[in-house]
């Protein structure tokens, strides 16, 4: 089974969507959930949306409030009314919509037949339902659900339109351009930072790096940004390219409204707090720089230290690919800043730090050279080059990759017909 989550500002016309089928007996709702109920059990879709009244008046500032929903089993899968209701509910459930108001339609008109669901995205004290990992969530229903319902599993289909070419950019190879195009045009849709070293943190990972250029065009002060192609010691290895030539997305105004929108998300104190847990038991159990780096990134979390010209680290920052976030090691807290791990490390050499590490060494086995490791863009960064059969690399792949697959869907494309048809008459009527 197959969900498709969809959310916008429309809630009238997601309703009218559905309830056009039922009008015209090619759909029927299947249940209601905390909706007014009418006498017949037939709704117009204004009756329908009197329902959700009270929770949009107090939503307090979620854009997109309306909740849209479609579950698709296999078209080999035979589920009756009764088993589709179960399925709607458990998934509404544990996807922490239980106790909102939401309403299920049944579509016929098609040979898979499914299910829509219709629901809002603000609980009644206008607050908004998490949607943190919310397609690995997903994901991880559904294999539920077709374990308890007998389902067939779903076969996934990856976009083959889509260019997965997601690695470190390698400057002796040419074709620099597109090197950096398949990782710039992926990093913000998949990770969160807020400023522009943070970006740059992330990007180092890739061999890249960018610059802020200011300039006056016919009398007004312009800004923007070039990418730059790094070698294996992090030098600029060749011309820049102006952030112009990969798409507005990779120019400075679509990063900074990106870096706002990563500020207030990442005030999320869980976040924040696991990753200084994890960092700072490491902390602990290290005596030097490689030993720390190394012990990070088999947590799946990498480290970018930045250092003057006599090497010395002046900055450092964290980069978690679990939860796919950017740290600067100072915000984290002052015992993560660089001044902070220097003052630690510069006493690796004495005689005691160095008996200690001989023996935690040799309990741990971690006497290895291993810089190169260290250095690496951490392995989770494979997710859109792999596709393996097991359901833990298919969850992570899912998550990261939501909308990458496809399936047979007729009624997506006549519900985007039905939104485009919507947006016509309202232009009409103005």
């Amino acid at each position: 089974m197959i969900a498709k989550i969809g959310r916008s500002s429309n809630m009238y016309g997601a309703l009218a969507y559905n309830n056009k089928k039922v009008e015209s007996e090619k759909g029927k709702i299947l249940m209601t959930n905390k909706m007014i109920e009418t006498a017949d059990g037939r709704y117009t879709v204004s009756q329908l949306a009197h329902s959700f009244e009270p929770y949009l008046a107090a939503n307090r500032n979620t854009e997109k409030y309306t909740v849209h929903i479609s579950l698709n089993p296999d078209p080999k899968d035979k589920v009756n009314d009764e088993d589709f209701v179960q399925i709607a509910q458990d998934y509404m459930n544990k996807m922490g919509y239980g106790e909102q108001p939401y309403v299920v339609f049944k579509h016929l008109d098609v040979d898979r037949t499914h299910i829509h669901i219709v629901s809002v995205a603000v609980d009644e004290m206008g607050k908004k339902i998490s949607d943190r990992f919310e397609k690995r969530r997903s994901m991880e229903i559904c294999r539920e659900l077709e374990n308890k319902f007998e389902l067939a599993p779903a076969k996934m289909k990856r976009d083959e339109k889509f260019e997965l070419t997601f690695r470190p950019v390698d400057y002796t190879t040419g074709d620099l351009k597109k090197q950096i195009a398949s990782v710039i045009r992926q990093l913000p849709k998949y990770y969160q930072f807020r400023s522009l070293g943070e970006y740059n943190a992330l990007l180092s990972l890739f061999n890249i790096t960018t610059e802020k250029v200011d300039g006056d065009l016919q009398g007004t002060l312009q800004n923007g940004l070039l990418y730059f192609p790094l070698n294996e010691k992090g030098e600029k290895a060749g011309n820049p390219f102006k952030a112009s030539l990969f798409g507005k997305d990779a120019g400075l105004s679509a990063l900074e409204k990106h870096f706002l929108k990563c500020r207030e998300s990442l005030l999320d104190d869980v976040l924040k707090s696991h990753l200084k847990e994890v960092i700072a038991n490491i902390i602990k159990s290290t005596l030097n720089e490689n030993d720390f780096k190394n012990n990070l990134i088999r947590q799946g979390i990498n480290t970018v230290i930045r250092r003057n010209s006599n090497g010395m680290m002046y900055g450092i920052t964290f980069i978690d690919h679990n939860s796919k976030t950017v740290w600067n090691g100072s915000g984290l807290g002052k015992e993560f800043s660089s001044n902070s791990l220097n003052e630690r490390w510069k006493n690796e050499n004495l005689p005691e730090n160095k008996k200690l590490r001989k023996e935690k060494n040799e309990i741990l086995n971690t006497d290895k050279p291993s810089n190169a490791l260290s250095e690496k863009p951490h392995e989770f960064f494979g997710f859109l080059e792999k596709h393996q059969n097991d359901s833990q690399s298919e969850e992570s792949f899912m998550e990261s990759a939501g909308g990458l697959f496809s399936f047979n869907n007729d009624s997506l494309q006549e519900e985007l017909e039905f939104e485009h048809q919507m947006r016509k008459r309202r232009k009409k009527k103005r």
